[in-house]
């Protein structure tokens, strides 16, 4: 693993659906934490957490010179209808835009289909006569006296939070900017989310519901952020707040409260950021990172130590994993699937009398039923108990003990008595219907991409992936797994490694053909500024890296691709330059490209932060030798039908070169790693565990 800086002292706080985890990175010395998630008012674990793990590092709050926060409180207040009363204007003759969406079905041969009600009713949808055209240029002026009245009627309906998204406002924002001024006026408490600054690109559906869950999450997150800040300045804490943002990049607390929509998978993107580093620093070429904790599972692709990032994801989908079933959003994120499949998914029997698994959780409150905080239904974490491969007092260093009883009792009722099987295998059941799905949803990622999962070396993380990778690349014939030290707590680790970063996106369209550089050039610039301006503060003079895409597509086209823009200034040369490499993308995905066809650029990005840390050298393993078990348990065993005794290990004593085979255990305070009969395991030079697939 990277190291800190010596005399550097960071903190980072990932909040999860069951489980907060806390790391602190103190020189070259590290403490983990993981406490259950306080779901009511995250702040608490937050704020108990850090505390107790300062202590256990022997320092105080003002000691810290980083902290670092990752948070699902944006995407839980849509999924939870927890968000602002808020509304909408738009350009007259577009009220119905959210309804009208972009007239598709995302499931086909459901007749009793029903779409997400939008986040703003349509009463609270408004409209004002103003249009601009695609070009930029102002077709009808704006109506300041429609405006005003708008105002009036959005404070007499106690309106918080208003979006604002007019037609074509990403290639002239004057009349939404204006619009802003106004309701400054008039109401000046109303919290205002302009499209032309929160997603100013082509797209008008997309672009509207962007700024509009910007808007119903911005007061709510705003106040947390604020309410945060206070408590931990009240404590003593005077280092800066940053927050990990979906796109992999950390940002300032004034950029989240303007921009809070861009947090919905931060810390997923962590958990990206992380696999990515363990990619570098392990040689290896193609991963696949695999992220399970207590509600998800995350898989993303990462090549040449670099994530696949997109900038479409949708949140709150109806039918959970069914593209087009959610809000869709225009931002940076890190491309990844997620599957309900965490230790905290739900086991039930359906329709067809087949076991199944999520998407549903127990969450943090009630929990599993072995946790014996009230739940009843049995989940994937049950499972592993019933098996074997959990020691009922060891979750959580500890912290948490696990009633092993009550996991059996669930299990039995709620999935062994629905088959008459026993115990064990009801549990095995659920245990390989999960693994199935995060194998079946790994493939079907992998073959929309144009790649071979087989090719992969699995990352694997978070509290519940490395009990089942082993079973997961087994159903992928994937030959390498590696397992990081602290696990557990990856995404909160990979907060620590994420550079200072922010992206900026304008829509300008051009054909490639009439390339003007001048235009272009110009573009970036304003790009640049704007960057450089939210980058600036948190970079403290380091070095900046600046990163440009254009979305290209042919002409007739209805998607684009994502095209490098050479580095400096555009020239008329840069033409066939990018031609070439658009080409190049083309056929990589579609193993073809269209012969004489004429190209366009639709939209334009811009990342600038701080240089990634660089991988440190680190010797080579010398020697090897096999580790000695500290203890065995009882694992079942679905070929004989019987528990099968294994030998555990505890990971803190495998020191570099400490190799033994599979089936095994290796036990730490937050995870635990299940070797299958398919796999050797061994400890690396960066003290990672390395699973390679038996000849």
């Amino acid at each position: 693993m990277t190291e800190s800086k010596p005399g550097l002292n960071r903190l980072s706080v990932d909040i999860g659906g069951t489980f907060t985890d806390i790391v602190i990175e103190a020189g070259a010395r590290r403490f983990t934490l993981k406490v259950l998630t306080t779901t009511r008012a995250p702040e608490e674990a937050v704020l108990a957490g850090s505390l107790e793990l300062l202590e256990a590092a022997k320092l105080r709050p003002g000691d810290l010179d980083m902290f670092v926060h990752g948070t699902t409180l944006a995407t839980n207040a849509i999924i939870e209808r927890k968000g602002a009363r808020t509304a909408l204007i738009a350009t007259e003759g577009f009220r119905d835009i959210l309804d009208i969406a972009d007239e598709s079905r995302y499931n086909q041969f459901d007749i009793f289909i029903e779409r997400l009600k939008p986040l703003a009713e349509r009463h609270l949808r408004f409209t004002v006569p103003e249009r601009v055209d695609a070009a930029g240029r102002i077709v009808l002026p704006l109506d300041e006296a429609a405006v005003r009245a708008v105002a009036r009627r959005l404070r007499a309906e106690k309106v918080e939070s208003v979006a604002v998204a007019l037609m074509h406002s990403y290639a002239q924002p004057a009349h939404e900017l204006r619009i802003r001024d106004i309701l400054a006026e008039e109401v000046p408490e109303l919290y205002v989310s302009l499209s032309c600054e929160v997603s100013p690109e082509i797209r008008e559906y997309e672009r509207t519901s962007t700024v509009l869950a910007n808007a119903y999450v911005q007061k709510l997150i705003s106040s947390y952020l604020s309410r945060l800040g206070e408590e931990l300045e009240r404590r003593g804490f005077r280092c800066p707040l940053y927050l990990m943002t979906s796109g992999g990049g950390l940002t300032t607390l004034r950029t989240a409260g303007r921009f809070p929509i861009r947090l919905v998978e931060s810390g997923p993107a962590g958990g990206a950021i992380l696999a990515s580093h363990l990619a570098s620093e392990n040689g290896v070429a193609k991963a696949l990172s695999f992220d399970m904790g207590g509600t998800t599972a995350k898989i993303c692709l990462i090549e040449n130590s670099t994530p696949q990032t997109s900038r479409s994801f949708e949140v709150d989908r109806r039918d959970r994993f069914m593209k087009g079933s959610g809000f869709p959003l225009r931002i940076p994120v890190i491309e990844m699937v997620e599957i309900g499949a965490g230790g905290g998914s739900i086991a039930h029997v359906d329709a067809m009398r087949r076991i199944a698994v999520g998407p549903e959780s127990a969450g943090a409150e009630p929990g599993p039923a072995c946790y014996g905080r009230g739940g009843e239904s049995p989940t994937v974490t049950d499972a592993d108990v019933l098996l074997g491969r959990i020691d009922p007092d060891g979750l959580a260093g500890g912290r948490i003990r696990l009633d092993a009883g009550k996991a059996a009792s669930a299990i039995s009722e709620r999935i062994g008595a629905s088959f008459a099987m026993t115990d064990a295998l009801a549990a095995f059941g659920i245990s390989e219907i999960v693994d199935e799905n995060m194998a079946n949803a790994a493939r079907v990622h992998a073959v929309e991409r144009g790649k071979a999962v087989a090719d992969y070396t699995l990352i694997a993380f978070g509290g519940a992936a490395p009990l089942h990778v082993a079973r997961l690349a087994e159903k992928l014939g994937i030959a390498r797994i590696i397992v990081p030290p602290n696990a557990g707590v990856g995404s909160a680790i990979g907060f620590l490694r994420a550079p200072i970063a922010f992206e900026v996106v304008r829509s300008r369209y051009m054909r490639l053909a009439d390339l003007d550089p001048v235009i272009a050039n110009e573009l970036i610039a304003e790009m640049r500024a704007e960057a450089h301006e939210v980058v600036a503060p948190g970079a403290a003079g380091a070095e900046l890296v600046e990163v440009r895409h254009a979305f290209m597509r042919y002409v007739g086209q209805g998607h684009e691709i994502v095209v490098p823009l050479p580095a400096g200034e555009l020239s008329p040369a840069d033409g066939a330059r990018l031609r070439a490499d658009f080409e190049r993308e083309y056929t990589q995905l579609f193993a073809r490209t269209i012969p004489n066809a004429e190209i366009e650029i639709l939209t334009w990005t811009l990342s600038l932060g701080t240089r990634a840390v660089p991988a440190p050298s680190v010797p080579p393993v010398i020697g090897s030798r096999f580790a000695e078990p500290v203890s065995r348990r009882k694992v079942y065993d679905p070929q004989t039908g019987s528990d099968l005794e294994v030998p555990v290990y505890r990971r803190s004593a495998l020191g570099q070169g400490a190799r033994l085979t599979g089936p095994a255990i290796i036990a730490e305070d937050e995870t635990t790693t299940f070797v299958t009969a398919s796999f050797d395991a061994s400890i690396n030079a960066q003290g990672c565990i390395v699973l390679d697939r038996k000849s």
